[in-house]
């Protein structure tokens, strides 16, 4: 989607459609003879919207004062989505003069730049209706706001660019988007950046480095695991910063099996490491001046002959030896792996930070509107949660000590994968993952099975999140 700031009507010569608020002063434009109904109905806390006689716009929304201010519950959003389930222009003048808290703009132009992707796009319905898409947004501002707004809509196209990749990918069936698949797909989007370059471990190089955890999930699939791991060298020297993703393309809780209604979105399980591979790309689309490894850890969760089974223990690239007491819990232990062998591949990463769906106990406690992060540094704790804030892309922190040691006890390992007494769920896979992290290196995990998708009407679609939070966190970090 192409897009432009414009701070005078006339530098709109074609209709398009134009969302704004009642007092804006481009309704003094519009020849209408239903707007000052409009107007009322919008100042009235209602959404008022026309198609007809509206010139100079192919039509007009108005949306209350409110909703433009509103970053805690995304009213301004609510009232989008349904416009734009079904757009009817392919031009879209957003009117920015009462988009004045940075967190609802930002929410708002993602919304919108990430119209390019819908699910018809992957071509798997046999026939599809013909739609109008949102090809231009243009965004109106007065003068003294251009060069702000202009920095604005460049940072959120870019994140979008990322998103959008991720989704893609997300959303791409699981019999055909493998781990060997996803490697290709990074490989070709990442051909596009010169200061991106791909790294495989293949299944024979994952035995040969000693990945076991991430070699027993994968294991029992005909489709074998592999480690991607993606470098950005925006400079030449500096610290790296690391992101590690799950990325398990299907899970069916192996040996665990899982029931038909949980299995059914399993093919998102891999959206942790589908956002890795945007945010890398979102990261060299910006041409950001720093150096990045982001590390996604694929493999398949299957059940077959060679599947590991309830009891087994494996041991990491870190030498540490884990029991799996519970097969279905499986993300866990392809994290562990990638963040050891990520920091054996930069002894001196500034932090590591790993994204997953891992938990249902999350969404339990949190819901779908906040992430959960879970780190034992205070530092780290804090600047995430400031970049949640300022980018919408919100967190709230859980619990990590040495409470939780209990949780992890096993009788014949180092640890085990999850907790006996089912308790402490999300916590208690965070525990077990910072023993996989050495202690000088900050390291964050965050848990996104309530935000990596977006769900309306009984489905399920990919979000592209927490890639607004990890980049605005890199930004924080770089301006340091």
């Amino acid at each position: 989607m192409e897009y432009r700031l414009i701070t005078r009507l006339a530098e709109q010569p074609q209709p398009a459609h134009l969302i704004s608020w009642p007092g804006s002063p481009l309704l003094a434009e519009v020849d209408c003879p239903a707007l000052a109904a409009m107007v009322d109905r919008a100042a009235a806390g209602d959404i008022a919207d026309t198609q007809f006689a509206c010139a100079p716009f192919a039509r007009i929304t108005l949306i209350p004062v409110a909703a433009w201010q509103d970053a805690l519950t995304d009213a301004l959003l609510g009232h989008l989505r349904p416009l734009f389930a079904a757009p009817t222009s392919p031009l879209v003048l957003l009117d920015c003069t009462r988009l004045e808290n940075a967190s609802v703009l930002a929410k708002t132009l993602r919304f919108l730049f990430n119209l390019d992707h819908q699910l018809s796009d992957l071509g798997l319905k046999s026939q599809t209706a013909p739609t109008t898409r949102v090809t231009q947004l243009t965004g109106y501002c007065q003068p003294r706001a251009l060069a702000d707004l202009t920095e604005t809509f460049r940072l959120q196209h870019a994140i979008a660019h990322g998103m959008l990749a991720a989704r893609r990918l997300a959303d791409i069936p699981s019999e055909q988007c493998t781990p060997q698949f996803v490697v290709e797909e990074a490989q070709r989007l990442c051909a596009s950046w010169p200061q991106l370059r791909c790294e495989v471990l293949d299944e024979r190089a994952i035995g040969e480095q000693g990945l076991g955890l991430l070699h027993a999930v994968g294991k029992s699939a005909s489709r074998p695991p592999r480690l991607l791991a993606i470098h950005y060298d925006g400079r030449q020297d500096g610290p790296v910063r690391s992101y590690v993703g799950k990325g398990i393309t299907f899970d069916t809780g192996g040996l665990w099996l899982k029931e038909g209604a949980g299995m059914y979105t399993m093919k998102y399980d891999m959206c942790g490491a589908a956002n890795v591979l945007g945010l890398m790309l979102s990261i060299a689309r910006l041409a950001l001046p720093v150096r990045v490894m982001g590390v996604l850890a694929l493999a398949e969760n299957a059940i077959g002959p060679e599947a590991m089974q309830p009891g087994s223990v494996a041991r990491a690239c870190n030498g540490m030896t884990v029991e799996i007491n519970n097969t279905d819990a499986e993300g866990r232990l392809v994290l562990a792996d990638a963040i050891a062998w990520a920091a054996k591949r930069h002894p001196q990463t500034r932090f590591i930070i790993d994204l997953a769906t891992l938990t249902g106990a999350v969404v339990k406690a949190l819901g779908y509107e906040l992430s959960g992060l879970m780190t034992q540094n205070e530092a780290l704790r804090a600047s995430l949660t400031a970049a949640g804030i300022a980018s919408g892309d919100e967190v709230w922190s859980l619990p990590l000590d040495k409470r939780l040691k209990k949780q992890t006890d096993s009788a014949i390992a180092d640890l085990c994968n999850t907790p006996g007494n089912n308790a402490a769920i999300s916590a208690s896979a965070a525990w077990l993952l910072h023993h996989f992290c050495p202690a000088e290196i900050p390291w964050a995990h965050l848990d996104v099975s309530g935000t990596a998708l977006w769900r309306e009407h009984g489905r399920s679609v990919a979000s592209g999140r927490p890639i607004p939070l990890l980049m605005q966190h890199l930004l924080d970090d770089i301006a340091q």
